[in-house]
């Protein structure tokens, strides 16, 4: 049995919801074994997002000012967007918009590993959705930095994945919102939610 067969995603936890006026930002709270370094690395180097990111970039998110291709993994079709990287202070905070979401990375470096934090502007309605994928996707991360990788489990294939029907549920209750659900025909300029 692989590694990735093994693998199972723990209950949903590390995930809180803010909502200012009509925007509503996901905050992902998770404690990995490694080092900021490490960390930031697998933040911005692209052949290391393409193993555990809900999208590949076409360079390094980690000079201020980078403009970078980002393509969301599984979309219907593909969506690319350009960012720019407003803020990359290595490796401590890294900020940029993908797809009309600010994202907004923290690294806190936490005896010999990282608090990462990530703050996402999300559409309301797939908050359980996204909390659900960013969970997998952080486990990805840890994987991969520890050496064994299990490979990436985004957009649709990571909504075929039993677990992250099971995360979707839980974080919806611990939000206290309706389940999400993926729209059959998600709006266009954002052809799948946050490609989670």
């Amino acid at each position: 049995m692989t590694v990735r067969e093994q693998y199972t995603p723990g209950p949903a936890s590390g995930a809180r919801v803010r909502k200012d006026g009509e925007k509503w930002t996901l905050v992902l709270v998770r404690e990995l074994r490694h080092s900021p370094e490490k960390v930031w690395k697998a933040l911005t180097d692209p052949a290391q997002l393409r193993e555990w990111a809900p999208f590949d970039a076409a360079g390094s998110l980690g000079t201020v000012g980078t403009k970078v291709n980002l393509t969301t993994v599984g979309a219907p079709t593909p969506h690319v967007t350009e960012t720019t990287v407003t803020r990359a202070d290595a490796p401590k905070a890294l900020e940029y918009n993908w797809g009309g979401f600010d994202m907004r990375w923290e690294l806190e470096a936490l005896g010999g590993g990282t608090r990462l934090t990530l703050w996402t502007n999300i559409d309301r309605r797939f908050i359980s959705m996204g909390a659900a994928g960013w969970h997998i996707a952080f486990d990805v991360l840890d994987h991969l930095l520890s050496g064994t990788p299990i490979g990436r489990i985004v957009g649709p294939e990571a909504m075929k994945f039993g677990g992250w029907q099971r995360l979707n549920g839980e974080y919806a209750k611990q939000f206290g919102i309706e389940k999400a659900h993926q729209p059959p025909n998600p709006p266009a300029n954002n052809p799948s939610p946050r490609g989670i």
